[in-house]
């Protein structure tokens, strides 16, 4: 089959198509035919070993994926595809059943083939779905999901969400809306009308205004890009409000620290998503409650041409990879 590779931590360069040996699934195993895929921070920051968070996470990164070279050599973490096969065990799904899904840190989805658990975090297409939508579906809903429900987001509750055009932050705004929060999204000009559409009730564009400067305070504070501290946001948290982080060390120290700043605390994603998650967001797709954003669509034999893309930072949404 046909996969996308590295054998060295680098920039997009590194990867290159090549011609690998097929997955067999085992007993409790379903084998995919990936039809679409996606490009995400995960990837990327795995790529390249994590360099641009520091060498503390650089050096947790190589301990984890490999310290000289990557352990495992397809990236890909979101999927949608045909079941093409099934393990003696399985009783989920059948051949040609149409699936979504995502592998984690287990990666592989860059490839014609992949295996997953039936247990794993895969789930029925929704039939209102393309396969391009469905992959991108998972990154984006698991990373806000596992910010969002510590917080207990509700009737009432204020929250800005920063970065609110990305993947994880169009995701975080469907999610505080259906939560009943009050939301505020902080974006660039050109997504305004964008994520306005997606739910939020107040926007804010940063090329025009700091918002904390504006004197507006919120209940939670969502960094969905990685590009915020708390230091910086403190002064916007209302008495006892959370900071949510997606990335960086200092944030992950400050939130296992045992005391909070004046009543307000950092909050850092702790617990990876289940196949719950994955049934809730489909129930929700099926509900109309909650859409994937896609910016540009890319196949295969463009991956390097993606994920140079992804590493400017300017995606709306996410960027799918599809296979023929």
């Amino acid at each position: 089959m046909r996969a996308v590779v590295y054998d060295r931590y680098g920039p997009p360069d590194v990867l290159r198509l090549e011609d690998v040996e097929r997955p067999v699934p085992g007993p409790d195993e379903v084998l995919i035919r990936v039809r679409a895929t996606t490009v995400n921070r995960l990837d990327c920051a795995t790529r390249d070993a994590n360099r641009r968070s520091g060498h503390a996470i650089a050096l947790i990164s190589r301990l984890v994926f490999g310290i000289r070279r990557p352990r495992r050599r397809i990236l890909g973490s979101e999927l949608a595809g045909v079941v093409e096969a099934v393990g003696t065990s399985v009783r989920e799904f059948t051949v040609g059943d149409e699936v979504f899904g995502a592998t984690g840190m287990g990666f592989g989805a860059h490839a014609e083939f992949v295996c997953m658990r039936e247990n794993a975090r895969i789930a029925h297409k929704p039939d209102s779905m393309s396969f391009e939508e469905a992959a991108a579906v998972c990154d984006g809903a698991f990373n806000a999901l596992s910010c969002l429900r510590p917080v207990h987001l509700g009737k009432g509750r204020t929250i800005l969400i920063y970065g609110a055009s990305g993947s994880i932050g169009t995701a975080g705004v469907q999610l505080a809306r259906y939560f009943g929060a009050d939301v505020t999204a902080v974006c660039s000009t050109k997504n305004l009308e964008l994520v306005k559409s997606l739910g939020a009730d107040a926007v804010i564009d940063y090329t025009q205004e700091d918002f904390t400067e504006n004197g507006q305070t919120y209940d939670v504070i969502f960094d969905a890009v990685g590009k915020l501290s708390f230091r910086r946001c403190r002064s916007s948290l209302k008495p006892g409000g959370s900071y949510l982080a997606t990335d960086g060390f200092r944030n992950l120290l400050l939130a296992l620290r045992p005391w909070s700043a004046g009543g307000k605390k950092v909050r850092f994603p702790s617990s990876m998503a289940t196949k719950k998650d994955i049934l809730f967001v489909k129930a929700l797709i099926e509900g109309g409650t909650y859409h994937p954003v896609i910016d540009r669509r890319y196949p295969l034999e463009q991956v390097v041409d993606a994920t140079k893309y992804v590493e400017t930072e300017q995606k709306t949404g996410n960027v799918v990879v599809t296979l023929s």
